[in-house]
């Protein structure tokens, strides 16, 4: 069949180490790679099957594997993707469907990102039920990111040194005040209140679930005077800040949207604030996100590349003070989440359903993937209106870090 004879040739390139064994739906058997590990072996349940994936691979991977027509009978989808990605280096746009996909980037980038479609967006991810996330989270929710400053760090930890870099990097002191641009389940909001010190907190984010946690978790804190939570675009937030943090929230922005983005947080920034976005991106060139991921997952969603996003900061008159690109911090921690997602696997089957359940398995596979195996990174992207209102060198960052330390014991033994 023509299908298994453009999966075979797909495959003897991709596989190189490792053991890949395919089942076709008629029954014959094909074997890839070096005879290592990881061994993974699939089976396709009908032919049609096999013609998806060659079409399109990208969106029908996913698709096939959540709807049990291609079944995987020995490994992980995690494995699957580990031998399909750990070899290309960067071959992806020497594929055949490179111009289609270019095309559907292009298509991609006219959409304009407006308030209504924004929420649309958040609500088809954010707003499903909170005991979900509470299964495979830290305790605190924060869903980005964490930052691995040691190598033996556990997860609560290395999200705790998260927020803890970011504070450091914001320069927060006492009486500033913050807007925090997509504020999640409220976590940075308060740490910046609790442990940094800020005056007054403003948080805005889309998500009503989310909302709804963030002001009971202030409530809980007695920071009411100083954190308040709002349903509310940052395209609508008035005022102006000291300090402006946005963590996990751009990559829903879109490119058509990042002149306006980073002109608002301008015009929200003080004269000598300082500003720190934490986004996903992409270390090579500009390329759309994984469409099953887009469709399924985060509909809307794109990782930048710094050649998209520098033009739109340098239109809005942003100043860049500082750049650090975290590599494989987030693989570490989806690779934590995933573990306690499949760990409660059961207690999300009562929530939802085995679709979903798979569904989600995959998305956290696949994106640990990219972030293991392909372009996937972290920029943490500091940003001033003018060039004098941060230190000379970095040293800043470790000094700031350990005061904050002291400041999280103190407020342990507080709280306690």
């Amino acid at each position: 069949m023509l299908s298994e004879k453009i999966l075979a040739a797909a495959f003897t390139r991709a596989v190189k180490r490792g053991t890949l064994k395919m089942i076709t739906a008629e029954g014959r058997e094909f074997t890839f790679g070096d005879g290592g590990s990881p061994a993974v072996s699939i089976r396709f349940t009908d032919p049609a099957a096999q013609m998806a994936l060659c079409l399109h691979p990208e969106l029908k991977l996913g698709e096939l594997f959540v709807d049990e027509r291609l079944v995987i009978e020995q490994g992980t989808i995690l494995g699957l993707f580990q031998l399909l990605l750990q070899d290309i280096h960067g071959q992806l746009d020497e594929l055949p469907l490179k111009r289609l996909r270019r095309i559907r980037h292009w298509m991609m980038r006219r959409a304009e990102n407006d308030v209504a479609r924004a929420k649309r967006n958040v609500a088809h991810h954010y707003d499903l039920d909170g005991r979900l996330y509470a299964l495979f989270l830290d305790s605190d929710r924060q869903y980005s990111c964490a930052y691995f400053d040691r190598p033996d760090a556990g997860l609560e930890e290395a999200q705790l040194a998260k927020k803890r870099h970011i504070a450091a990097k914001l320069m927060v002191d006492r009486g500033h005040s913050v807007l925090d641009i997509g504020s999640g389940w409220g976590g940075m909001g308060l740490y910046l209140a609790q442990v940094a010190g800020a005056g007054s907190v403003r948080g805005v984010t889309l998500s009503e679930e989310q909302l709804r946690a963030s002001r009971q978790r202030a409530a809980g804190a007695g920071l009411l005077d100083r954190v308040r939570f709002e349903l509310e675009d940052y395209r609508s937030t008035s005022g102006r800040f000291d300090r402006i943090v946005s963590v996990g929230m751009f990559e829903h922005v879109g490119p058509p949207s990042y002149d306006e983005y980073f002109r608002t947080c301008r015009n929200l920034l003080k004269e000598d604030g300082v500003m720190l976005l934490h986004t996903i991106g992409r270390s090579g060139t500009p390329y759309p996100t994984n469409p099953w991921i887009t469709k399924y997952i985060f509909p809307g969603g794109h990782l930048p590349v710094l050649s998209e996003m520098m033009p739109a900061i340098e239109r809005a008159g942003l100043i860049v003070t500082d750049i650090e690109i975290l590599r494989l911090h987030y693989a570490y921690t989806l690779q934590a989440w995933r573990e306690r997602f499949l760990a409660h696997r059961e207690e999300v089957l009562r929530l939802y359903d085995e679709r979903f359940c798979r569904m989600w398995e995959c998305y956290l596979a696949m994106s640990e993937s990219a972030f293991r195996w392909q372009d996937a990174v972290v920029f943490q992207i500091q940003l001033a209106r003018r060039n004098d209102v941060v230190p000379l060198t970095r040293d800043y960052i470790a000094e700031r870090e350990a005061v904050l330390k002291a400041a999280e014991t103190m407020e342990l033994k507080r709280s306690a």
